[in-house]
């Protein structure tokens, strides 16, 4: 087929990869513009505009979309559809409509589940069992468009990290699935009633909320794992806990309860195993510990 690509992060990249190995002509690469990043904010590309450039591939990367002459660009390109994945940018009707089967979304839940920015995130907060990746149509509506292919995982304590890495090999293995013989795969009408929205994750909402029962405390360290981390602070310093495990304890919520820095919750507690201090590497508890003291009957907040 002839495709556009559009994606921006390291979750589009497997199935940018996938598509070109498995032969489509990819004309264009759609990326949002490099950044600024690390200690000399220098302008960095996007993982995907990495790879295309890697791989001989046009990139185009607009600010936006709502321009005529760029919707006008994206018409020219003659397409027989547009694989999205996590591209980051609002697509216009115009260029919803330009390719003859138009635009296809890798989303990363079994929609209509959660719909919205941060689905991965979402899913593991709410203790969901399973997530999972749709193909879908996409329409004007946010992740509103008919279900043309599902693949169900279990969340089996995984980090958002570790589950995004699989649901992108999952996406793009369904993509090229479902674009080797489309006329397989009818579309399904999402049913709205069952839709819930996937919020974005702001960077304040990664502060540990301790007054929480300990199993919802474990999700939220999951859930933002890497980013933004879940965090508290202790003499003006931000501990991010990485991975911890649910345990008993009992005490005021945010209290350390003992010398190894059991955390009391607002029911039972929680045991961090691996923290990372701002600005330092991570580290495994007995490592902090061997350079952090926080004493017991400390309140965390």
């Amino acid at each position: 087929m002839r495709l556009a690509f559009m994606g921006t992060p390291d979750f589009a990249v497997p199935a940018l990869q996938a598509l070109h190995d498995a032969g489509h002509e990819i004309v264009a690469v759609y990326s949002q513009p490099p950044r600024r990043a690390g200690r000399g904010k220098q302008l960095s590309p996007s993982p995907v505009q990495r790879l295309a450039e890697s791989s001989g591939l046009s990139v185009r990367t607009p600010v936006s979309l709502k321009d005529e002459a760029e919707q006008a660009a994206f018409a020219a390109l003659d397409l027989d559809a547009a694989v999205v994945a996590a591209y980051g940018l609002i697509l216009p009707q115009a260029i919803l409509d330009a390719p003859k089967t138009g635009c296809l979304n890798i989303h990363g839940s079994l929609l209509p589940r959660w719909r919205g920015a941060a689905p991965v995130q979402r899913a593991i907060l709410a203790g969901d069992a399973e997530t999972g990746i749709t193909i879908m149509q996409m329409e004007a509506g946010l992740d509103t468009g008919p279900m043309l292919l599902k693949s169900e995982t279990p969340i089996d304590g995984k980090t958002a990290g570790e589950l995004t890495e699989e649901l992108a090999e999952k996406g793009a293995e369904l993509m090229v699935r479902y674009l080797a013989s489309p006329l397989e795969y009818p579309a399904e009408i999402q049913d709205d009633a069952l839709a819930t929205y996937a919020k974005k994750i702001e960077k304040q909402d990664a502060r540990l909320d301790l007054d929480q029962p300990a199993e919802q405390v474990e999700r939220q360290i999951r859930a933002y794992n890497p980013l933004p981390g879940a965090f508290f602070e202790y003499q003006n310093n931000r501990y991010r806990i990485l991975k911890a495990t649910v345990s008993e304890g009992v005490g005021p919520s945010g209290t350390i309860l003992d010398e190894r820095l059991l955390i009391a919750c607002g029911a039972g507690a929680i045991q961090p195993e691996v923290i990372q201090k701002a600005g330092k590497p991570a580290m495994d508890l007995k490592s902090f510990l061997n350079g952090t003291k926080i004493p017991a009957g400390t309140i965390l907040r």
